[in-house]
């Protein structure tokens, strides 16, 4: 098959797979599976080939990401059972003040959606939300869509979520986290200010039952009490499962640089890997989840968290067959030789396609991973994102954050976080595509426009 051709095969795979999941309502492992073996039976994979391919694919995933998936969901898990999600929420309502609730909103989501999905994260700090909204009598919408917005800025750029690492292995980036989160923290302010512009004007223009009714009084009472001394755990238990793995892994990826002796090189570097860095977090939960007495529900806890992991593992290891498929199928090589066609598009590419992967089959984890799968790793010279020539570290970190912007563009009715925010914010579907759908636009839009004038800079 010619290279042209090849092409074409691949994106008509790629339609057919969006198709499948959106249309057809295909699991995306099957559809990612199944799209994987049908563009390696017509790029002309021998037959005999294809079993090896596949099962390479799905195995060097799991090995690099599937401990650390795990551990992630963990202790996300912990921190909304423990108590520990609603304690740095306390601490920005502390920090900003109660002058600023949209503001304050914004700030919580943006740090609670760091280890907290985003669905698990809008349920747990929605009474933080509407006892904020009764104190301040500040809208019920604009709440709503700062929360959101925060939420969902951490969960498409920052690791340690299970999407974003997924990212970060995709594209060969685990050893340049330090750089990952900080561009990751310095994008999200674009998409937030974005979205809070959009969200204070759109707070003014739509209502819901929440600004017309009373007070909540039980809403607020129950946030009262539990705010009171030893009704939360502690601050410092709170922030450690998250920024305990975060510190380890930046060490690790700096201490190769800074000039230690061999023992302290040799340590720093081991408790820098993600999969020790975040049994260190698991730990900290552990005493968290302890300290807050609630140790006896950890077997639960547990339960709960591989429950959300493994179908996120399913996907990891789908998408690793997907780009072993592209790897083998040569259809890369092809598009190294023509790569002058793709140099004005550059860094908008992986927007593009994470954006279209979103829109139309909903999941941003989906998005996510199979966009940096197809892109490939920045240090493979056959891969995508090096035809693309955004194989630097650098390079590879402004695509996740392109990645990350599309992965945002949109939220709307084939996103379950869609209904969570419009159920538990009391918007009608219609108020819903206003709001949700059109503050998501403006976040994805705002960080991915920052993110091109980085790379017209640094690139």
């Amino acid at each position: 098959m010619s290279g042209g051709t090849l092409i074409i095969a691949f994106f008509v795979i790629v339609v057919l797979m969006v198709l499948s999941i959106s249309k057809f309502n295909f699991h995306p492992f099957f559809a990612l599976m199944g799209a994987s073996l049908l563009f390696g039976i017509v790029a002309g994979v021998p037959l005999k080939d294809l079993p090896g391919v596949i099962g390479d694919g799905f195995s060097s995933s799991f090995k690099s990401l599937g401990i650390v998936v795990i551990l992630g969901s963990l202790i996300g898990t912990i921190l909304e059972k423990s108590g520990g999600a609603l304690k740095l929420a306390d601490m920005v309502v502390n920090l900003v003040g109660e002058k600023h609730p949209e503001l304050a909103m914004m700030i919580i989501g943006w740090v609670v959606g760091i280890p907290v999905f985003c669905d698990s994260g809008f349920v747990v700090l929605d009474p933080i939300r509407k006892s904020l909204r009764d104190r301040t009598r500040a809208s019920s919408v604009g709440m709503s869509m700062a929360l959101s917005t925060g939420l969902f800025a951490s969960h498409c750029f920052l690791p340690p979520k299970p999407g974003t690492l997924g990212v970060v292995d995709n594209l060969g980036l685990a050893n340049n986290l330090p750089l990952v989160f900080g561009i990751g923290t310095l994008v999200s302010i674009p998409a937030l200010v974005g979205a809070y512009i959009y969200t204070m004007y759109i707070g003014k223009k739509e209502k819901t039952p929440e600004d017309t009714q009373a007070a909540n009084k039980a809403v607020m009472k129950s946030y009262e009490e539990l705010t009171k001394k030893g009704g939360l755990p502690s601050g410092w238990l709170s922030l450690a499962p998250i920024f305990v793995p975060i510190i380890l892994m930046t060490m690790g990826s700096l201490s190769n640089i800074i000039r230690l002796s061999e023992g302290w090189e040799t340590a720093i570097t081991f408790l820098g890997t993600p999969m020790v860095a975040m049994t260190i977090g698991m730990f900290f939960g552990m005493a968290l989840l302890f300290s807050s007495k609630k140790g006896f529900k950890f077997h639960d806890v547990t339960e709960e968290s591989f429950k959300m992991s493994g179908p996120l593992l399913f996907m990891i290891g789908a998408d690793g067959v997907l780009g072993a498929m592209i790897s083998k199928t040569g259809c890369v090589q092809y598009i190294q030789g023509n790569a002058s066609s793709l140099l004005g598009v550059g860094i908008l590419f992986p927007f593009l396609i994470s954006a279209a992967l979103k829109t139309a089959q909903g999941s941003s984890t989906v998005a996510l991973l199979t966009t940096s799968a197809i892109l490939g790793r920045y240090t493979d010279p056959s891969s995508l994102l090096a035809a693309l020539r955004l194989n630097t570290p650098i390079g590879a970190v402004l695509t996740m954050m392109a990645i990350g912007a599309g992965a945002m563009t949109v939220s709307h009715a084939n996103d379950s976080y869609f209904f969570v925010v419009t159920g538990f914010g009391k918007l009608t579907l219609k108020q819903g595509y206003k709001t949700q759908t059109m503050a998501t636009l403006v976040e994805g839009l705002s960080s991915m426009a920052v993110i091109y004038l980085l790379a017209l800079v640094m690139l």
